[in-house]
């Protein structure tokens, strides 16, 4: 079997502009509402949400372009350890990976300068497989509980946990009316409503954690504090957490600031991951394991 060529450097150049034209173009479909809720709903699916940033972005726009709804993304050999073989003629998606060239020091010393570059490599989602025959498919999330039940009790403690690593004081008591809590910044306490299911507790918690890791009203305004901090909630509970919120629209702040709008919105998404990843640790401290050859926390520097 022959080798394949080595590209040419103007080759690998052109390679490389159309890997960033491609994210680029991914990043601007955040722009609209749809495209927006297109990205969330990546980064709220437990198969998506730990690959990088920029891989989520683009999953969401390859599989829009082609009328999937991706729900978990895997390698090709990562698919037969899930007893899953992608089914022939499928498409992939591209997602990037990195790679670490070395490059010898001019007396060809072993202490040679080593540089992260990234490739495309190909991946695809669990609708592009058939289940390995024979076999029972391994599944891949646990089924959504209602946000009114109890089944979430048990993620109290590491959430309250949380709270007090951020100098926060959680406090239980009757509210009256809709309000479910409130994250009060100056006095250092959040309160959440007492009268409230197990999981809705959890709902709340989340959200005004998200507001006590810095996404206040003073920093980005109400309208906007309140889109990151309702994503990050929607983001945490129907990823990580498995509370039914199929129900609940996604948030969106048309324009994002009429100046800069595309470097804005990748700021914001990228609140949104960070501090999604932050409650999700708190709440999951030992991730499942996954196939070697699946493209996850390798990829978050992606």
């Amino acid at each position: 079997m022959s080798r394949s060529r080595r590209l040419t450097e103007q080759e690998r150049d052109e390679r490389r502009q159309a890997d960033r034209d491609r994210l680029e173009n991914a990043a601007r479909e955040l722009l609209s509402s749809d495209g927006w809720a297109r990205w969330v709903r990546v980064r709220a699916s437990n198969g998506l949400g730990r690959y990088s940033l920029r891989n989520q972005w683009l999953v969401a726009a390859d599989c829009h372009r082609r009328g999937i709804t991706p729900t978990y993304v895997a390698g090709f050999r990562a698919w037969l350890a899930l007893n899953r073989v992608v089914r022939k003629g499928s498409k992939a998606i591209y997602i990037l990976a990195p790679v670490t060239v070395t490059h010898p020091d001019t007396d060809g010393q072993q202490n040679a300068e080593k540089r992260i570059f990234f490739r495309s490599v190909p991946v695809f989602d669990v609708a592009m497989t058939d289940v390995l025959p024979g076999t029972q498919p391994i599944p891949l999330c646990a089924p959504a509980e209602p946000i009114t039940g109890e089944s979430h009790a048990h993620l109290l403690e590491p959430l309250v946990r949380l709270a007090g690593e951020l100098g926060y004081w959680v406090q239980y008591r009757p509210i009256d009316g809709s309000t479910g809590g409130w994250c009060d910044a100056r006095r250092r306490e959040i309160i959440v409503d007492d009268q409230l299911s197990a999981n809705a507790k959890v709902r709340v918690l989340v959200h005004e954690i998200a507001h006590g890791l810095g996404v206040g009203y003073t920093e980005h305004g109400r309208a906007q504090a309140e889109v990151l901090v309702d994503t990050v909630t929607y983001v945490v509970l129907s990823g990580q957490v498995g509370l039914d919120v199929s129900g609940e629209s996604i948030p969106y702040v048309a324009g994002w600031g009429e100046q800069g709008a595309l470097d804005a919105i990748r700021e914001f998404a990228g609140t949104i991951d960070q501090i999604a990843r932050r409650i999700e640790d708190a709440i999951t401290p030992t991730a499942p394991p996954v196939p070697a050859d699946h493209p996850s926390e390798l990829l978050r520097v992606a």
